[in-house]
């Protein structure tokens, strides 16, 4: 079992030497009464290496991308290259203040601007905003663009949004938040977009349709420009959902098949921290017809350097966070774009590709695949033939993964496949890697039908073993018994 930080403290031990008090007034003469302590605080005494092998040891109880692979679908979870922490930390950077004078801010504002651009021709989009600090906040920052557009052109009719069954969890709630109605649409048998439900639910009062492509089963929508000819007649907007962008680096570009908005997520598709809440950072890109609603300022240049603009403030949807964005986030995003270049984020993507396609099709003899044409970075298997023949269910299999050394994949989700799990190695893994996890997914089969009591009661060999789900969810306490 492990130690607390003071079960490991011992009387008299430091792990720090204070300077002494440079200042000669007995402290309860510089603090009144009423404010001073009335008996000393409980801290340990511990020595440095005592610290150091505490959290050390902590942090190997808990799974992390540079330990193991962390195949969750959707979410993108890559290797961030150290020299990203290296340079953001430096102190031209770090030492920034956001209400410096733009003329002691030009190389960050030049910086940004870069990358605007960068996004720009990544997208196809004409202008891209940094602000947002989240993919949802970039989320609410598009569907709040769609409502500006149909606002400035009287178009008070358009409270609709139609959102395929695929999509992320947070595009209806999206909608919701900004006061749109949502309309479901059916994926076909394809697991795609059912064209044909689709325009029977088009009409007038359509403002948009909001789509991630590829979708949450891994698949490309092949229907894009047909969806956005439909849409555009009827005065909506299409929005891409760019969760799922790390499968089109340098292959596709949105802006140029037919969609109006897309957002980015920074911390997925170019390599900066991913997890914990944050950080994050959620661009938005646009057309040129919607330029006039992006939240101000954006970076703009002349002959006499880099600024803030403001120019379209009277139009603008407003901020929709402080200052200018996330910058620390930011600044790792336009390193890993400028490090690998047009070519290497092409083949980025290929490799995502590449590693997805290869582990479907060495588990496919295994775990169902509903959908097994060729997949895009990530696809869904799922636990349906160990559920039926031996009581095993994806939450057993998650689990006993734990056990063999890797995160388990982002489990029933999509919603429409069932007992599902969405698998995403991403780029940054080896080959090695991958036939690791694709054997232990394999062993995981085979115990599910010698032995599918072992599943029932893992992880076996974690700090946390298995927790009561149900009760997890309705008190949370986040304290549980570690097991020896």
């Amino acid at each position: 079992m492990s130690k607390t930080i003071f079960e490991l403290s011992s009387a008299g031990r430091a792990g720090a030497t204070l300077p002494p008090r440079e200042i000669d007034t007995p402290l309860d003469k510089l603090i009144p009464q009423k404010y001073q302590r009335l008996r000393a605080p409980r801290l340990p005494e511990v020595s440095e290496l005592d610290v150091m092998r505490h959290y050390i040891s902590l942090s190997h109880k808990n799974h992390f991308i540079e330990k193991g692979l962390y195949p969750l679908g959707s979410c993108t979870m890559k290797y961030n290259p150290k020299i990203h922490e290296l340079l953001v930390r430096n102190s031209c950077f770090a030492n920034l203040h956001p209400y410096q004078p733009e003329s002691t801010l030009q190389g960050a504002l030049e910086l940004l601007y870069e990358l605007q651009k960068d996004l720009s021709e990544i997208s196809g989009m004409a202008q891209v905003t940094l602000q947002p600090v989240a993919g949802a906040q970039g989320e609410f920052t598009g569907i709040k663009i769609i409502e500006a557009y149909h606002k400035a052109k009287g178009n008070t009719h358009k409270t609709k949004i139609i959102i395929p069954d695929s999509a992320h969890g947070t595009n209806p709630a999206t909608c919701h938040l900004v006061g749109f109605d949502v309309v479901e649409l059916k994926s076909d048998e394809h697991g795609r977009c059912d064209m044909a439900r689709l325009r029977e639910i088009v009409d007038e009062n359509t403002a948009g349709f909001m789509l991630t492509n590829p979708n949450t089963l891994g698949l490309f929508e092949t229907h894009i420009e047909e969806i956005a000819e439909l849409l555009h007649s009827v005065d909506a907007l299409i929005y891409m959902d760019g969760a799922n962008l790390n499968a089109l680096l340098g292959i596709v570009q949105p802006g140029k098949i037919g969609f109006d908005i897309i957002h980015f997520n920074l911390h997925k598709t170019f390599s900066t921290p991913h997890g914990g809440g944050g950080p994050g950072a959620g661009p938005v890109g646009v057309v040129e017809k919607l330029i006039p609603y992006l939240p101000v300022p954006i970076m703009s240049k002349d002959d006499n350097g880099y600024h803030l603009d403001y120019a379209h403030a009277a139009t603008s949807i407003g901020k929709v966070h402080t200052f200018y964005g996330n910058f620390a986030v930011l600044v790792r995003a336009y390193i890993y774009i400028k490090m690998l270049g047009a070519k290497g984020l092409r083949r980025a993507s290929e490799n995502a590709i590449l590693n997805a396609n290869y582990l479907q099709k060495r588990l496919e003899a295994y775990y169902h695949i509903q959908h097994k044409e060729y997949c895009m970075h990530e696809f869904v298997a799922d636990g349906s033939w160990q559920k039926k023949e031996n009581g095993v269910n994806t939450l057993d299999i998650a689990k006993r993964l734990l056990d063999k050394g890797f995160h388990a994949p982002t489990v029933y989700f999509p919603l429409i496949i069932p007992e599902a799990m969405m698998i995403e190695p991403t780029e940054t893994e080896s080959l090695d890697s991958l036939n690791a996890f694709a054997d232990a997914m394999i062993e995981i089969a085979q115990e599910s039908k010698e032995n599918p009591e072992l599943l029932h009661e893992a992880p076996l060999t974690t700090p946390v073993r298995r927790v009561d789900d149900v009760r997890a969810v309705k008190v949370l306490d986040p304290i549980f018994k570690i097991e020896k």
